[in-house]
């Protein structure tokens, strides 16, 4: 059972196109991350899922079913700023949210002590930290035990610390068996709390599956040799390799699956007839793999 699964999925705004055909779906209990630059669809996609807003065209399903009010039950959200009394304390205020929701009120100690609030649940919201704040706010997303959490932007605008216990608690509550959907424009987050991920671009979904396949550092490897030429010839054919690439200094190699053993290519030149005179092994960065799949749609 997928928990939620997006088919085709466009939303225009007048002739802007926000999404332009998304699909994916999301496994029960992964954490999975909509990853993409600010203005890439991942707020409009998230408003479409919770019924906040409405696609062009396209469908989706909950829990695979057609979505009704039930279904959205089951989804604690937090979509915006914490926006809670500051004069009121954390327990007040988790009053209000669940009186406001219909539901959660008998949970309310259980989700303080769960996002590490029990010790100040009686001070004013005023005197609480940045990360505090967002704590409180995904206590309240916890309200009523729902299946899954929806967190658009979680740690945005959050200090070092505040960063840090938000993803923290994000993992906390995924071993907990929350499946947990984000939106981030930040790949350090994806990558540190994501079991999944979908990258966005300007609302086309660029490519989407498990963390470890999408967001893999990838292994290059810088040769060289008296005839670059013959070199960059027999390199064509080698096993293993993504890509070769000749350039003025080096024939490159890329490898995206398990680390390039220079031994072995070392060895497959020699039996070719190449000595080689350069070979080194470099580690493509995340940030780059991430900026060149966001930098080739235009």
């Amino acid at each position: 059972m997928a928990i939620l699964t997006v088919d085709n999925l466009h939303k225009n705004y007048g002739p802007i196109q926000a999404l332009k055909g998304v699909s994916f779906s999301v496994p029960p209990g992964s954490v999975f991350g909509i990853l993409g630059p600010n203005g890439s669809g991942k707020t409009t996609l998230l408003g479409i899922i919770l019924d906040v807003l409405k696609a062009t065209s396209g469908s989706y399903k909950l829990f695979d079913e057609a979505p009704t009010h039930k279904h959205r039950q089951q989804i604690g959200t937090l979509l915006e700023t914490p926006n809670f009394y500051h004069y009121l304390n954390g327990v007040q205020n988790l009053k209000i949210a669940a009186a406001i929701k219909q539901r959660g009120k008998a949970d309310i100690d259980k989700v303080l002590e769960l996002v590490s609030l029990d010790q100040r649940k009686f001070s004013k919201f005023s005197t609480y930290s940045l990360g505090m704040k967002q704590r409180l706010a995904i206590a309240s997303s916890l309200l009523g035990d729902p299946e899954v959490l929806v967190f658009d932007e979680p740690t945005n605008g959050l200090d070092p610390v505040g960063i840090a216990e938000t993803r923290e608690l994000i993992k906390k509550l995924s071993k907990a068996g929350k499946t947990i959907i984000m939106a981030s424009h930040l790949l350090d987050e994806v990558e540190k709390v994501c079991t999944h991920v979908a990258i966005l671009q300007k609302g086309i979904l660029l490519t989407h599956g498990h963390v470890d396949e999408i967001l893999v550092a990838e292994d290059i490897v810088e040769t060289g040799a008296a005839n670059m030429q013959q070199l960059n010839t027999i390199l064509q054919q080698y096993p293993g390799a993504k890509k070769v690439h000749l350039n003025e200094q080096h024939v490159e190699l890329t490898f995206t699956t398990g680390t390039a053993s220079l031994e072995a290519l070392n060895r497959y030149c020699f039996e070719n007839g190449v000595t080689l005179r350069h070979l080194r092994l470099r580690k493509k960065s995340l940030e780059t793999k991430f900026f060149e799949l966001t930098q080739t749609t235009k």
